[in-house]
């Protein structure tokens, strides 16, 4: 990633994220850097995988704020919604019924929100 890249993405994982202003653009560079720069560009799973992985696990941790951001994320990497869908289902009997119920509700959401916008 070049700087311009690095800029990019820092300047939308601080919208993105609830920062407090005396720290945004630290903490998005470090979360660019860490998260982005150092997890997601791994060459051994695709970004279309990685966004299911973690889908996956923000419904089993509930963590809908999260999840929110992961599952655009998810559809951006070329997930469908119906794939993401099963995931939470899948999540239900591994991760417990309700965190894939608020899971569910959280990707209606994000769903609804696309349609309109």
């Amino acid at each position: 990633m070049d700087d311009e890249e690095r800029e990019k993405l820092i300047t939308q994982i601080a919208s993105a994220l609830p920062f407090p202003k005396e720290i945004e653009n630290d903490f998005a560079a470090f979360t660019a850097d860490t998260v982005m720069g150092g997890l997601w560009s791994r060459m051994g799973i695709a970004p279309r995988e990685r966004s299911m992985i973690t889908i996956a696990a923000l419904t089993a941790l509930d963590r809908p704020h999260e999840l929110e951001i992961h599952l655009g994320l998810g559809i951006d990497n070329g997930l469908s919604r119906e794939e993401i869908c099963e995931v939470i289902m899948h999540m239900a009997v591994y991760g417990g019924w309700p965190v894939a119920v608020e899971a569910m509700r959280t990707a209606k959401q994000v769903f609804e929100a696309r349609d309109e916008g």
